[in-house]
């Protein structure tokens, strides 16, 4: 068993003012994204140039804040939502998802590629291969904070972490961290390189994503106020993946099929 490093999750203070480590990943998460999209935005053809790109990053993060808060309180505490509506304001309390991030960037790409005129997948294409190394930089943070730990395992590599008792536990925020961070981003980056029919980096983007986190919601803890939905085993994070793994085969088998590939 390795021993949890029980990182202070405040980085440092200003005064009164504490700055957490979960904000500083979500600042490392849009400025990598802000590199890399200007990188991108060298390529020929790129649906816009490098000082759009900030403005695309702006959109995105908007996007990802406010859907991720909104995700979290219908797709995981509705019923605290029902018992206090104010509660969706209290984000210093904590308490964003992934999948209402998603729609929110979707939302956001929709604004901005009706702003520059473009299309949506071109958009979308653009910006799937920025974002991973963001999501591994968050779950970083939820490690750093000690949440969303994994189930209780014997493992040589597992922790006792605080707030989860006295087992030791999978670390499943590191595995998140790799795959989702790190793998997702290779995989995107590297397929996007030559260009592809429209929506299909879109695409690859859904199925891969997806597939990571239903296969990590085997060794996450689920939220103890929802539990397994079903058979024991079935996560609310797997049940909101699924979509995701069906409409991004359906998208790739679309881009394929409809889309010429791009000069």
């Amino acid at each position: 068993m390795l021993t949890y490093p029980d990182i202070d999750p405040v980085a440092f203070s200003l005064g009164p003012v504490k700055v957490h480590w979960y904000g500083i990943m979500y600042l490392v998460g849009f400025s990598v994204a802000w590199w890399l999209g200007k990188l991108r935005s060298k390529q020929p053809n790129a649906p816009m140039n490098a000082e759009q790109v900030g403005d695309l990053i702006f959109y995105c993060a908007l996007g990802a804040v406010l859907g991720g808060r909104l995700g979290y309180v219908f797709f995981y505490d509705f019923s605290s939502f029902l018992a206090d509506p104010i509660s969706l304001f209290k984000v210093w309390q904590g308490g964003m998802a992934f999948h209402g991030g998603l729609i929110g960037v979707i939302v956001a790409m929709i604004l901005f590629a009706r702003k520059l005129g473009r299309t949506f997948w071109e958009i979308a294409d653009f910006t799937a291969p920025l974002t991973p190394i963001g999501f591994g930089a968050v779950r970083l943070a939820n490690f750093i904070n000690g949440e969303l730990w994994g189930k209780v395992t014997d493992v040589p590599w597992a922790m006792v972490f605080p707030h989860a008792g006295s087992l030791p536990r999978h670390p499943s925020q590191l595995y998140q961290s790799f795959f989702e961070g790190v793998i997702l981003f290779l995989v995107l980056w590297f397929f996007s390189k030559k260009s592809k029919p429209a929506g299909a980096v879109s695409g690859l983007f859904l199925l891969t994503y997806g597939s990571l986190r239903i296969l990590a919601e085997f060794f996450r803890q689920p939220d103890a106020h929802i539990g397994y939905l079903a058979f024991g085993w079935v996560t609310q994070g797997q049940l909101l993946s699924v979509p995701m793994v069906v409409g991004g085969i359906g998208l790739i088998i679309w881009a394929y099929k409809k889309h010429p590939l791009k000069a």
